[in-house]
């Protein structure tokens, strides 16, 4: 069970996992080394798995953000698991669903060309439907 203050450490480096332990202590109201130790305690428990970067897909050149929602006909998903795997340059998350359809990928796409070229080697395995993204608010 996480107390108030687990709640703050993960709050404080989900703003900034590069922060110092010993900032975080400071604003958690802890030593640097307490701070430290629940860190640990909050990985080992497995509520921390990882830490990453956000990166600015814009700034890359991949204007075009989209959802694509996958509807597959065949019992037999792999031949579009592994499509999608080779588009890891457009494709930043792959989520198998319930509900309406089987799979929502979230791409990104330097320009509508390229998202037109994947709809239409997307279209050898998939139907979809897509919504492209004008904001993120």
């Amino acid at each position: 069970m996480l107390d108030h203050t687990d709640m703050n450490i993960l709050r404080e480096l989900s703003i900034n996992s590069r922060i110092t332990m010993k900032e975080l202590g400071e604003k958690v109201h802890l030593t640097g080394q307490a701070a430290s130790s629940r860190v640990e305690k909050l990985k080992d428990a497995g509520v921390i798995e990882g830490y990453s970067i956000i990166i600015n897909q814009a700034k890359l050149g991949c204007f075009m953000h989209a959802f694509i929602h996958i509807y597959l006909n065949d019992i037999h998903h792999r031949p579009f698991l592994s499509f999608v795997e080779k588009q890891n340059q457009f494709v930043l998350n792959n989520y198998k669903t319930g509900g309406d359809g089987c799979y929502l990928l979230e791409c990104r796409f330097p320009s509508n060309e390229y998202l037109n070229e994947f709809l239409e080697n997307l279209n050898e395995f998939a139907n979809y439907k897509i919504s492209t993204i004008i904001k993120k608010l």
